[in-house]
């Protein structure tokens, strides 16, 4: 078992290297210049330079990918070149590891960008995740439980009839019903547990939460419910009956589990996805996470914010993968061996 981890973190490691490599070199050989692109709309040619040498842009493509790595490894300082640093000391800008860029717009660190944004898209991220993981999962297996039933046919058609409708329009419905109209829920706006304790966190979260767990659950529904009627139809299943096994230990320690392999796939790539996908959930909530500030990055010309963006959310995905990994080692032994 440690041996296999071992494997999979190297080779994560590796693919985490070699897609910053592929993200840098795209990023900065594209067509427009990175000064400008860095710099902002409407910039004068002599802040254009003023950039380029303060982000190292003049510098090889490999060099720069170098002092990239460097950064993300023990930090760095901003501007890049020494001789801007020693002529404006007051300038200097201190990049802790993992350093990934820094806004010349902004004058801050892309760290402190992602760190102002992260805790609100990783709050709407977990409760989105508890509510559809746990009534997808649930929904699933009354489904295959009651196939061919109403209740069967009504939890698939009620959840695929959710999922039909847009993320915005969720949003927008619940916003102007349950927390305007109805007063169920307060006025989106995100609160953290320092200022308002977990009850209220949990409380402003709920609907946005619910809104983007709507677009993933219809699809957890559907999977759960076709591998637990998979897995009710192998030998070993019957065998179990046979044996006088009772039937809810039978679906939950014997179906589920073998039906939890695809489950754990879906669930890593998505928690990954939604951290920065999240998009129209957080603009249509007004909630300022990684994904409005993407936008805002690319709306501005913020190409060190974009960078650090894309590779921070790109590793998240290699992380995810490694996660499970490891968890199908876990859930079924036989994958160590292969």
């Amino acid at each position: 078992m440690v041996a296999y981890i071992i494997r999979r973190v190297i080779v994560g490691l590796l693919m985490l290297v070699a897609m910053s490599f592929i993200v840098f070199a795209l990023f900065m050989k594209n067509p427009v210049d990175p000064a400008q692109f860095s710099c902002g709309k409407n910039c004068p040619p002599e802040r254009i330079e003023e950039t380029r040498h303060a982000l190292g842009y003049d510098q090889p493509l490999v060099v720069q990918w170098g002092n990239f790595l460097k950064g993300v490894a023990v930090g760095r300082e901003y501007p890049a070149d020494e001789k801007m640093r020693e002529a404006n000391p007051e300038l200097v800008s201190e990049c802790a590891a993992p350093c990934l860029g820094f806004s010349q717009q902004l004058q801050m660190t892309v760290n402190e960008e992602i760190a102002e944004a992260a805790p609100i898209s990783i709050s709407i991220a977990m409760v989105a995740v508890v509510i559809w993981v746990i009534f997808g999962v649930l929904f699933g297996v009354l489904a295959a439980v009651f196939k061919g039933t109403l209740i069967d046919r009504g939890v698939v058609g009620g959840t695929l009839f959710l999922y039909a409708f847009p993320t915005f329009f969720v949003g927008a419905l619940l916003i102007n019903f349950v927390a305007i109209k109805w007063g169920i829920f307060p006025a989106p706006g995100y609160v953290p547990i320092a200022e308002g304790g977990v009850g209220q966190w949990l409380l402003q979260l709920m609907l946005p939460g619910f809104t983007l767990a709507v677009v993933y659950m219809a699809g957890y529904v559907r999977m759960t419910r076709a591998f637990v009627l998979e897995s009710m139809s192998e030998d070993y299943i019957r065998t179990a009956k046979s044996k006088g096994v009772k039937g809810g230990k039978v679906l939950f320690k014997h179906a589920l589990r073998a039906a939890l392999t695809p489950l754990v796939t879906m669930f890593g790539l998505d928690f990954a996805a939604v951290l920065g996908g999240a998009i129209i959930t957080e603009s249509v909530f007004n909630y300022y996470g990684l994904g409005k500030l993407a936008v805002t990055a690319n709306n501005n010309y913020d190409l060190p914010t974009i960078v650090g963006l894309v590779l921070l959310l790109g590793g998240l995905v290699i992380v995810a993968n490694i996660i499970v990994d490891i968890l199908y080692a876990i859930i079924d032994p036989r994958v160590r061996v292969a």
